[in-house]
């Protein structure tokens, strides 16, 4: 700490007295402040102070819907016909489980009233129905553009002095609190004069520490990381229960079935019942729809806030969207992009893919192929004998007319030493759709079916 400051901060805000006092019976002119050791309660650096130790009303949001207040312990509740007593923030969990019981259901809360609500500035308010409740909400600023600051907090105790312009007297406070400093801040005049006793120190949302040694310094560390942080300040109670890195790893734990889907409004789950989605480190993935296996990529990310999920499908796009994460719990992922579109995957580790690249390799080897989709070319003539990893290829008159092998890793099928009819096809395609009958694999834009024919 800096001894020299208590005595140079008084000699400054002497100086401000005496400067003050020799100008009142001359003129209304502001007092003279050294902006090294004071500051003004009404500066723009005081008030990002005040900001900072607001009271965060955002942690009970799942009772109040309201992040500029807070409902003060104990009070109860009744959720699905329920009471609860709610005696700390603890206990908010107990209605977070209840709401989670049923996927699809109306989440319905009543409190108990008169409540007792503490406001930004640590002030009491009684509340004595829900019409008092819903209007004191509606003037409060959600999602994070509230006044208050939650990515950067003091390290108490803190010493502060200050000088009434009005009554020309001095003092010193020490306060080892939010509440404390913004009540004292809640108790000034715009022109009273404050000092810090420099260095303080900032912990940062990350937990990592910040020491500052003046106004400017302050208001920078302020200033660089009120916007660097997830305030959570909107009533999704549930997205402070997981992380990316989390979904990540879930995700590629096991495969996952489709237990719900909404699409604007209208239940889909007869269309997509039992489909299973697989989930690749390399961000692939596959969807088991219908009978095929389509194939597609995943990426997670941090959107607005929140961890979304990308979905990407090629040719088949009803799940290609950048679903919300709402809700992790219990081998459950619950996603959504509003009320009208939302999905619930449930784990399955047991499942096992048909056309998994085992499977596919065990379908090439029997029977002979043909190109489905070969048109009037002459594809459409041939056909294919993959067995024992190789590729016999022959026309109508069952005459070779090429040769060569392949191999299939991952979902990738190479086509290798072709030389003749088939050589522009020597290359990696991918497989996009599966059964044991039929494959579709891709290059590029280039699309072949393969179908099996057992008959001939």
């Amino acid at each position: 700490m800096k001894t020299f400051f208590k005595p140079v901060a008084r000699l400054c805000l002497l100086f401000v007295a005496l400067t003050f006092v020799g100008c009142q019976s001359d003129t209304v002119d502001e007092p003279v402040m050294n902006d090294e050791n004071t500051l003004m309660a009404s500066s723009a650096t005081a008030k990002l102070i005040e900001r900072t130790v607001s009271n965060d009303g955002s942690f009970d949001n799942i009772v109040d819907g309201s992040s500029c207040f807070d409902i003060q312990f104990p009070y109860t509740v009744t959720v699905s016909g329920i009471d609860i007593t709610i005696n700390s923030e603890s206990d908010l969990s107990l209605i977070e489980k209840l709401f989670d019981a049923v996927d699809d259901d109306t989440d319905l809360l009543e409190i108990l009233f008169p409540i007792t609500v503490v406001l930004a500035d640590y002030s009491e308010v009684t509340i004595d129905g829900v019409s008092d409740l819903r209007e004191l909400a509606s003037q409060c600023v959600e999602g994070g553009d509230d006044a208050d600051i939650e990515c950067i907090d003091f390290v108490y105790p803190i010493t502060l002095f200050t000088f009434d312009t009005r009554s020309q007297q001095t003092g010193s406070i020490a306060v080892s609190s939010d509440k404390e400093l913004r009540r004292f801040f809640a108790g000034l005049g715009p022109n009273d004069l404050i000092g810090v006793d420099f260095p303080i120190t900032f912990e940062l949302h990350d937990g990592s520490k910040l020491t500052v040694d003046d106004y400017v310094a302050l208001a920078d560390a302020i200033e660089n990381v009120k916007n660097s942080c997830d305030e959570d300040d909107d009533s999704d109670y549930n997205d402070d229960d997981f992380t990316e890195e989390r979904l990540d790893a879930l995700l590629v734990e096991c495969p996952w079935v489709l237990q719900s889907i909404l699409r604007e409004n209208q239940d889909w789950i007869s269309d997509f019942r039992e489909n299973v989605l697989t989930f690749n480190e390399d961000g692939t993935t596959t969807i088991e729809h219908g009978g095929a296996i389509f194939s597609g990529s995943w990426e997670t990310m941090i959107t607005d806030w929140r961890v979304a999920l990308k979905l990407e499908f090629e040719g088949m796009t009803d799940l290609n969207l950048e679903w919300f994460v709402y809700e992790i719990d219990e081998g459950k992922i619950k996603l959504f992009t509003d009320d009208a579109n939302k999905v619930v995957l449930e784990k399955n580790c047991e499942y096992t893919k048909p056309c998994d690249d085992e499977s596919i390799t065990a379908n090439l080897s029997e029977c002979i192929w043909i190109v489905a989709n070969g048109g009037d070319s002459f594809l459409s003539e041939l056909t294919i004998d993959f067995s024992n990893f190789n590729i016999h290829v022959y026309n109508p008159n069952d005459v070779a007319v090429d040769e060569g092998n392949w191999s299939l890793e991952e979902g990738v099928l190479s086509f290798n030493d072709l030389s003749m009819e088939l050589a522009n096809y020597i290359g990696e395609w991918r497989i996009t759709s599966c059964t044991d009958d039929r494959l579709e694999i891709k290059r590029g834009e280039e699309l072949l079916v393969l179908e099996r024919d057992c008959d001939n």
